[in-house]
């Protein structure tokens, strides 16, 4: 499966990248609105994987050229990017390809960060809404910490919300999830229920910001 993470430059991205790479054989390929930078971080990761004694190789292109013949997009960017991301990659998405939305609005105040949900209540319905007709949305993977995500030294354990009108689709991008050793991911219905999964975010970061033991803190159910 060939899974292009736009915005795989970043701190998501990187994570979801080097764990797909390195427990699954998904064909993972770098999207960035620089394709010279998505190059290099290819590279980058490559050398990441290598250090561990894995041997893969990564891909990086422009975001649309990325996206392109992708049976999984992930919109790895920030939530204010994703509406242009989408626009650009619109014409290279059809009723095969599957998108997975990461982001989470977030707001900074003086004692921590707050939830910051776009007009449409959230940001998996902002991707949803962008996306052309018939183009599966999910939203999944926001509460992992990014760190943690991307250090191969550190063993995961940590659950992921996914979210999402069509149950198959969601059903993939569990299987996606658990592809990851460690991560395990829990049906969490439509994308109606997506704010409050998102809203988790800010949560982990805020414990994370007052308790020295929580540092890359994730969520697990029982």
């Amino acid at each position: 499966m060939r899974i292009a993470l736009l915005g795989g430059t970043g701190d998501i991205g990187a994570g979801l990248a080097l764990r797909w790479a390195t427990d699954s054989d998904h064909d993972i390929v770098i999207g960035s609105r620089d394709p010279e930078k998505a190059r290099e971080t290819a590279a980058a990761y490559e050398d990441t994987l290598a250090d561990q004694g894995v041997d893969r190789k990564l891909t990086g292109f422009a975001n649309e050229m990325a996206a392109d013949r992708a049976d999984v997009v992930v919109v790895a960017v920030p939530a204010y990017h994703v509406t242009d991301v989408m626009g650009a990659v619109a014409d290279r998405l059809d009723a095969d390809t599957l998108v997975i939305s990461p982001a989470v609005g977030i707001a900074s105040g003086e004692h921590g960060l707050h939830y910051n949900p776009p007009s449409a209540g959230s940001v998996t319905a902002l991707v949803a809404d962008a996306a052309p007709d018939g183009v599966d949305v999910v939203g999944a993977f926001h509460n992992l910490a990014a760190d943690r995500l991307a250090d191969l030294d550190t063993e995961l354990d940590a659950d992921t919300l996914v979210v999402g009108n069509d149950e198959g689709a969601r059903t993939r991008v569990a299987e996606l999830a658990d592809d990851i050793t460690g991560l395990r991911a829990l049906d969490a219905g439509p994308v109606e229920n997506a704010a409050e999964v998102e809203s988790l975010t800010p949560l982990l970061i805020n414990l994370a910001r007052y308790n020295d033991d929580l540092r890359d803190v994730g969520v697990t159910f029982e």
